[in-house]
């Protein structure tokens, strides 16, 4: 079975934190792309806050802090590749959906790959620096506990 991750909202801080925060339940994957061309200069503010520790939402494009662990179905994933390649389209300048979801699969196969070290329920937590060759990324795991997560978080339908 597949896994991604999808939002969880433990408390209101993403909203206070972030210039836009993921809605809980969305499906996420890193977002580093999007700090690819950043500079020290760029880590400002609410800004710096969503390099240093957000993931990127897959329907607001709204990032969050903590994620958790889901199985996806093929329809999920169709979607999000789409959204994502749309959002490529919109925002990063490629000619189309076509042309985009080369890479829109690409960043996908990543997070799927991060999760699929996973079991489901299991927190992750994304830390990003900026090194002198590009971004780094490091995520850290908490396991699950013997309560099911969904007895106190949201993380969609």
């Amino acid at each position: 079975m597949t896994h991604l991750a999808r939002v969880i909202r433990l408390d209101e801080s993403d909203l206070n934190v972030f210039e836009h925060a993921a809605e809980p339940g969305e499906w996420v994957i890193s977002g580093a792309f999007a700090y690819s061309n950043w500079t020290e200069a760029d880590l400002t503010g609410k800004r710096r806050q969503a390099f240093a520790h957000g993931w990127l939402g897959l329907e607001t494009f709204g990032r969050a802090s903590v994620v958790a662990v889901a199985p996806i179905t093929e329809r999920e994933w169709q979607a999000c590749a789409e959204a994502l390649a749309d959002h490529f389209v919109a925002h990063y300048g490629a000619p189309s959906r076509q042309a985009a979801m080369p890479v829109a699969l690409e960043e996908l196969g990543y997070a799927r790959d991060l999760c699929n070290d996973y079991e489901p329920n299991t927190l992750i937590l994304v830390e990003r620096t900026l090194e002198p060759v590009g971004v780094r990324e490091r995520f850290r795991p908490i396991a699950p506990t013997a309560a099911p997560l969904e007895s106190f978080a949201v993380h969609g339908s």
